[in-house]
């Protein structure tokens, strides 16, 4: 088992990279769509944690930045239904912060938004995740009460705070902190907008 590569990065085909190793073998790494390891320049040295998978016609290395979301993704694929392609666009639809909170509160529509993934299936992630994410982060449960629950209308109000350049965290823990209900999303953005400040 490959648990790590240190070498030169090398930008790969679409959705992967190539890890040269100092014996000059160039491993090719799958990573997802928002691993910071895009922001390395070809020529730096990295280090990037593995997890091999092994198929009777097929040997692929997956690569993250870090121990933490290796781990995650490898809770991921122990699902029923879940494998290293489907996990990886789970991860790539979803920064690892954001998808331990989808699993802890239950959010099945932001994980279907993963291509390629339906509510049945991400309603089964949270099924069979949802005891097991608190290991990783406990803070992601006591965060919970500034979630965005999944309404159209707080939805819209986020991504309109997103758009006057705060961030998604900022946006939604901000959108997430208005107690009322049923409002506008101009409401929303109002009240929102007093919690930033």
């Amino acid at each position: 088992m490959i648990r790590f590569i240190k070498g030169i990065f090398h930008p790969g085909l679409s959705g992967s990279v190539i890890i040269e190793t100092a014996s000059g073998m160039g491993f090719e790494v799958n990573i997802p769509a928002n691993s910071s390891l895009y922001k390395n320049l070809e020529g730096e040295e990295v280090k990037v944690y593995t997890s091999m998978i092994v198929r009777e016609d097929d040997v692929s290395l997956y690569g993250f930045s870090d121990k933490e979301n290796l781990e995650l993704f490898e809770l991921l694929i122990t699902v029923n239904g879940i494998g290293a392609k489907a996990g990886m666009s789970i991860m790539s639809a979803l920064p690892p912060s954001e998808l331990k909170r989808a699993i802890a509160m239950g959010d099945a529509k932001a994980i279907s938004a993963a291509n390629g993934v339906g509510k049945k299936t991400a309603e089964r992630v949270i099924l069979e995740l949802k005891d097991k994410v608190g290991s990783f982060d406990d803070d992601i449960l006591a965060e919970s009460d500034v979630f965005v629950p999944a309404s159209d209308e707080r939805s819209e109000a986020v991504a309109a705070l997103i758009a006057l350049g705060y961030t998604k965290n900022e946006a939604a823990d901000a959108v997430g902190k208005v107690k009322k209900e049923d409002l506008t999303c101009e409401e929303y953005i109002k009240n929102a907008l007093k919690n930033l400040f």
